[in-house]
């Protein structure tokens, strides 16, 4: 029978190892897995890179990771706003390494990975800094540039509602990064606010399928998240 229901955080993440690469669902604070996020800090990881869109808010979830030391690289779209101040003083400090990604490529560059795409072509960030060294061409008479897919070795994400072969549905624009970070990382591990049993879902309400979800936490007290 298959269930990917998990005890536990812990167990969950129990054999993610140092120097893996951690896709971190959420934008801002919507959809981002908090519990996730504090269960690998308790688990001890080292040497990460992450994938996420920003890097981290105030003193919780993805920005106490980075404040522990326990982040080598970020890949992200807006490390920078008013509390991100432990990305700030880490990268000021040369102590952070960062790939700044503009949004729409972090997104498709994720996509990618899981859809199987070798790489592709975009006019976003073409001519401009963000292109330095990268393969550019015109094409249609517009430059565009090479962008590579992003794989991951765990992706953590949240959802409202899954099963036990991993199903999951989101609320509204928490959804976000979820879906596309699932289908890039070689272990997806998902947290849920509602766990139900197969077939209370309906399929066409299906966002992730079960075959890109690894390991389920169900988390009766998640807040609600937020539209």
């Amino acid at each position: 029978m298959i269930n990917k229901r998990q005890d536990s955080v812990a167990a969950a993440l129990a054999d993610l190892p140092d120097g893996a690469t951690v896709m971190v669902g959420g934008f801002g604070s919507a959809g981002q897995p908090m519990a996730l996020v504090e269960g690998l800090l308790a688990q001890g990881a080292r040497d990460l890179t992450v994938v996420s869109n920003n890097a981290g808010n105030g003193d919780n979830g993805l920005a106490a990771l980075l404040a522990a030391g326990r982040v080598r690289k970020i890949i992200c779209s807006f490390p920078r706003q008013a509390d991100s101040h432990h990305f700030d003083r880490l990268y000021r400090a040369g102590r952070i390494e960062l790939e700044l990604v503009p949004q729409g490529n972090l997104a498709e560059r994720i996509r990618a990975a899981g859809a199987g795409i070798g790489a592709f072509f975009t006019p976003t960030g073409a001519g401009t800094e963000l292109a330095r060294g990268k393969e550019q061409r015109e094409i249609a008479g517009r430059l565009q540039v090479l962008e590579y897919p992003i794989h991951a070795d765990y992706a953590l994400i949240q959802a409202q509602r899954g099963d036990r072969w991993g199903n999951l549905c989101y609320r509204k624009t928490a959804r976000n990064f979820g879906p596309v970070m699932a289908t890039a990382a070689r272990v997806t591990v998902a947290a849920v606010r509602e766990f139900v049993e197969l077939g209370e879902i309906d399929p066409e309400a299906v966002v992730t399928p079960g075959i890109y979800v690894q390991r389920l936490v169900h988390l009766p007290h998640l807040p609600e998240a937020q539209p």
